[in-house]
């Protein structure tokens, strides 16, 4: 059996000093070191949350860049296209313009060429019934 004396008062006053010394040297440290740990942990998860946050933030800016190069090539595209359709327009109405005094040209020379080609076949024909006469008549004409 257990007897009760003063080795059991040395025991319990042996036990409280060890529970204390080893609080002091083991058991502070090592809960100190896992704090300082979940700590370390948290700060980290913390940085990566915002370096996170930071990205999202990044990426949406590029895109919305990325969206209005988008919309200013499509406008510049439209307004190139707008401009050439303009310069044909003008182009054409430039040769609609022309063409009247092209015409006018063309008549001028028509009729200038027709009044030359009738004095040369009026003087022919002269000649060739003068000819002709005078084959049938027999003598000379002139």
């Amino acid at each position: 059996m257990v007897s009760i004396d003063y080795s059991l008062a040395i025991q319990i006053v042996n036990f409280i000093l060890l529970i204390v010394i080893l609080n002091r040297l083991l058991y502070k440290p090592l809960l100190g070191m896992i704090d300082k740990r979940k700590q370390q942990f948290a700060e980290s998860e913390a940085e990566i949350a915002r370096l996170r946050e930071t990205v999202d933030q990044k990426m949406a800016a590029y895109e919305e860049q990325l969206r209005q190069a988008k919309v200013d090539a499509g406008e510049a595209k439209n307004e190139l296209i707008r401009q050439g359709a303009e310069e044909a327009k003008a182009m054409i109405d430039a040769a609609r313009a022309e063409i009247p005094g092209m015409m006018e040209q063309f008549q001028a020379r028509m009729e200038r060429e027709i009044g030359e080609a009738k004095s040369v076949l009026t003087n022919q024909s002269q000649k060739l019934s003068v000819e002709i006469a005078e084959k049938v008549l027999g003598r000379s004409l002139r």
